[in-house]
């Protein structure tokens, strides 16, 4: 290019990448949800974000974590109290819950039902979502054979429908336990993940975390489900559940 033709050249746009902070980006400024989430894949295609309440990290900093709590919305229920979770995270080495400053139980709406899942974690913030009110769970699909292990391993009992649906039954303690040991510690070790970036990775890790800091312990402490903790080895459930 001639020295004429540089100079009358539109200046050319260079994108600037933005400084982050430390920890992972990922894990501050996008929503992550657990592979328990019904329809992930279309999440995932999609890249649709339910609308949520943002709680900007480090205004709750070093003052512990505190719960929101939303009303479930109709025909809806949360399947844990504020105190529920208190007393699970009092179990958790102090070191793990560094980072943690909000825990929501949200509401549900219309859009949410779209694209429903259990909890997420978006920077400092664990958002648990509520389950329908008769604790009945409908499908028109039937369960993958993961789902149907995880559920099997809380209490949820999976059945057929005389019209060909599928329904997930909770109890109400099945339900708290699948929330407190699954869910909440999964979301947690998302939050706690600073080092991987891609989904895959950050997936294992998170159900490495859940495994290890809810599902064991929570079997451990009950000797009535100990045959449960020895049939379900940490390594098939980490390749069931993904």
């Amino acid at each position: 290019m001639s020295a004429r033709a540089r100079l009358n050249a539109k200046p050319r746009h260079v994108p600037v990448r933005p400084t982050w902070p430390a920890g992972n980006p990922r894990s501050l400024y996008q929503p992550t949800r657990g592979s328990r989430a019904r329809g992930t894949e279309r999440l995932r295609r999609r890249a649709f974000t339910p609308p949520e309440l943002w709680h900007e990290p480090g205004l709750d900093e070093g003052s512990g974590f505190r719960i929101v709590v939303q009303p479930a919305g109709q025909g809806y229920r949360h399947a844990v109290t504020p105190d529920d979770i208190r007393q699970r995270l009092a179990r958790v080495p102090p070191a793990m819950l560094r980072g943690l400053e909000v825990i929501q139980l949200s509401r549900m709406t219309r859009k949410k039902q779209l694209f429903p899942c259990y909890g997420m974690q978006w920077g400092s913030a664990i958002y648990l979502y509520p389950l329908v009110a008769d604790l009945v769970e409908r499908f028109s699909r039937p369960p993958r054979p993961g789902e149907r292990m995880e559920a099997a391993l809380f209490g949820g009992r999976w059945e057929r429908a005389a019209d060909g649906s599928w329904r997930l039954l909770w109890t109400e303690s099945a339900a708290r336990d699948f929330y407190l040991n699954n869910i909440l510690m999964h979301e947690l070790g998302h939050l706690r993940d600073h080092r991987n970036t891609t989904f895959t990775d950050r997936e294992r890790y998170a159900e490495w975390f859940a495994v290890h800091y809810g599902y064991k312990p929570s079997r451990e402490s009950s000797p009535s489900r100990r045959h449960v903790r020895r049939r379900h080895h940490g390594k098939r459930l980490r390749s069931a559940r993904r």
